[in-house]
């Protein structure tokens, strides 16, 4: 018993502040281990009375609680042990400053992960698109949310971009998405006539919804064009580029059959000589 006694009390020294025995540390190991068992059960227990759709979300928050616990049991535990924190603390200050600061970023991407995960804003598979890029959400984590673009790359987004960028989510009031496609006609041209063709180009294609109906709009007097907006409904905001191509293929060809310009800008120059 002397010798069990006599390593269970044997200490490791760091400095004249810092020391810990083989004792203090096992009794770390042994709450930490504990601490786990009780968090597992308590996991499963409140993972059991959720909804499909939340598990992950909880699982999400409660993994980053977790460790978060473990670093608060590991303190205090050291500090009842006979470990004195502030000392180590104290030894480690530039060690600590410089992690951090490496480590701002990163938690910046937790915390707005937990924002996005309680407050709902973005959803596994919502069209969303921020920064000037599109994508189709297929996982949140706790630290990035990955998208699958149009080109069908993965597009991995730093949580904490949602707090510096617009976020635009396509789907947030469903799986409809309105759009448009502007064209400019020749002072003129037969109005009625523009505004049969695009929506005749929007009936005629076939993922364009017919409910709401398509419609157009008369935007402006431009500088050298009549402007006009033909605004259309689909389901798939990933077809979008697709669509609005067809339909710029079929505006242009029934403007050739019935002879409508699109004029490109014009200006006039003067010039004046010295006499």
């Amino acid at each position: 018993m002397k010798e069990v006694h006599k390593i269970l009390n044997y200490t490791f020294h760091y400095n004249d502040h810092i020391s810990i025995s083989v004792k203090s540390l096992l009794i770390l190991v042994a709450v930490i281990m504990l601490a786990s068992f009780f968090l597992k059960i308590f996991q499963k227990y409140i993972k059991g009375k959720l909804q499909a759709q939340d598990k992950n979300k909880f699982d999400t928050v409660f993994s980053f609680g977790k460790w978060l616990l473990y670093i608060i049991i590991f303190l205090i535990t050291l500090q009842s042990s006979g470990v004195q924190i502030t000392a180590v603390f104290a030894a480690s200050t530039a060690l600590l400053i410089g992690v951090g600061l490496a480590l701002q970023t990163f938690f910046q991407d937790i915390i707005s992960g937990i924002f996005i995960i309680m407050d709902q804003s973005v959803h596994v598979g919502d069209y969303i698109e921020i920064d000037g890029k599109v994508g189709r959400v297929v996982e949140i984590k706790l630290r990035t949310t990955r998208a699958v673009t149009i080109e069908n790359k993965v597009l991995v987004i730093p949580n904490h971009m949602y707090l510096k960028n617009s976020l635009y989510n396509w789907t947030q009031n469903g799986s409809k998405t309105k759009s448009t496609v502007k064209v400019g006609v020749a002072y003129g041209t037969d109005v009625q006539l523009v505004k049969k063709i695009l929506l005749q180009t929007a009936e005629e294609h076939k993922q364009i919804l017919k409910s709401p109906e398509p419609l157009v709009l008369f935007k402006d007097f431009g500088d050298s064009s009549l402007d006009f907006e033909l605004i259309f409904t689909i389901h798939n905001s990933f077809q979008l580029a697709v669509i609005q191509s067809d339909l710029r293929f079929r505006i242009e060809e029934l403007f050739r059959e019935h002879n409508i310009s699109i004029p490109f800008p014009q200006r006039d120059v003067h010039l004046y000589t010295r006499q």
